[in-house]
């Protein structure tokens, strides 16, 4: 047994194998604050709704938090932010450990395998991803796992490459931030990231139109489509612009990074997005156009997009802690056989 996760911002999921078939469990990374009463207790615990109480508060976690918030007419409050544990959010460490706990489960057996996704530290930003990775790490310890954290980018090429040798540009769209990462037969050449993803383009969406956020991200979740035939003035033709936004910005910058990294011209090599701010209808082929007007001083054998992206980074973690196993085993017996 081995297990991946991925700890987005938008949503925590587990990635393990049963028989031939991956398993995945997912909730929202997010929470809302309620009004405590014995009664609202009562009823959240029948109803098996993930919650906590603090005082004379209850918080509902995970992916009933939405459904509250809407209801209450409240905000949902997140417990990261650009990628990483949010420093504005006091109780963002209780509820990060809460959800994780509920989407990992207990280990297998001591010092189960489980490799986390983390993110690059981000080129345009001064953010840096040390404190999260080593938080997330501690959780997952303290739980009996053993625990490693992956390269949110090269985790896409491991959960998607594996017929390419592993070797190409992998893209995960997250929430938080737009990872990308250059490998070449499992070596990464280029990783980073940059802090825009989702919940930028939401922000952005939700500005411009002067609707609640919670609302946007519902309407993009709610079978959005990126064909460009809506109505400007909309909630969905802000999000279309500023899709496209995200896009030019993100691959501006892959340009900028494979320049300074001096990446051999020689390389042709396939792309593949995913994540999950990719789900949209037209991602892909919004993506490719835009991708064949940039100047990117290697060669292209095509783009796809993940068929199920918002997986792809638990199950890229699932696949590396599952080989990682696999070479601890094969020591063993050979340490075996030489006794």
């Amino acid at each position: 047994m081995a297990k991946g996760l991925d700890v987005g911002t938008m949503n925590i999921l587990s990635a393990q194998q049963d028989g031939n078939d991956t398993v995945f469990v997912q909730q929202r990374n997010s929470f809302v604050e309620i009004e405590y009463s014995d009664m609202a207790e009562q009823m959240l615990s029948r109803s098996e709704v993930l919650h906590i109480r603090k005082d004379d508060k209850v918080y509902v976690v995970g992916d009933d938090a939405l459904n509250f918030a809407n209801i209450f007419n409240k905000e949902t409050r997140r417990p990261m932010k650009h990628g990483i544990l949010s420093n504005d959010e006091k109780s963002a460490i209780p509820m990060m450990k809460l959800i994780i706990e509920q989407v990992v489960g207990e280990p297998a057996y001591p010092d189960e395998k489980l490799y986390f996704s983390s993110p690059a530290d981000p080129i345009d930003s001064d953010l840096s991803t040390l404190y999260h990775q080593k938080t997330i790490e501690s959780f997952l310890d303290d739980m009996g796992y053993d625990s490693e954290p992956i390269n949110e980018g090269m985790s896409v090429i491991y959960s998607e490459l594996a017929d390419n040798n592993f070797t190409g540009l992998g893209i995960s769209f997250g929430a938080g931030m737009t990872n990308v990462c250059l490998s070449y037969y499992a070596v990464p050449v280029m990783k980073f990231s940059v802090a825009r993803g989702g919940d930028w383009v939401d922000e952005q969406a939700a500005r411009a139109t002067g609707t609640p956020v919670d609302k946007v991200t519902s309407i993009k979740e709610d079978d959005f489509e990126l064909d460009f035939t809506t109505d400007v003035g909309g909630v969905e033709g802000a999000l279309s612009i500023y899709y496209e936004n995200l896009l030019d910005y993100v691959i501006e910058n892959i340009v900028q990074e494979v320049d300074e990294e001096d990446v051999e011209e020689g390389l042709d090599v396939p792309v593949v997005v995913t994540g999950g701010t990719s789900s949209p209808s037209g991602f892909e082929a919004l993506f490719r156009d835009h991708l064949e007007d940039a100047n990117i001083p290697f060669s292209i054998s095509g783009v796809t997009h993940a068929n199920e992206p918002l997986y792809s980074v638990a199950r890229g973690g699932l696949v590396a802690a599952r080989s990682d196993e696999d070479v601890d085993h094969d020591e063993e017996e050979a340490e075996a056989a030489a006794e």
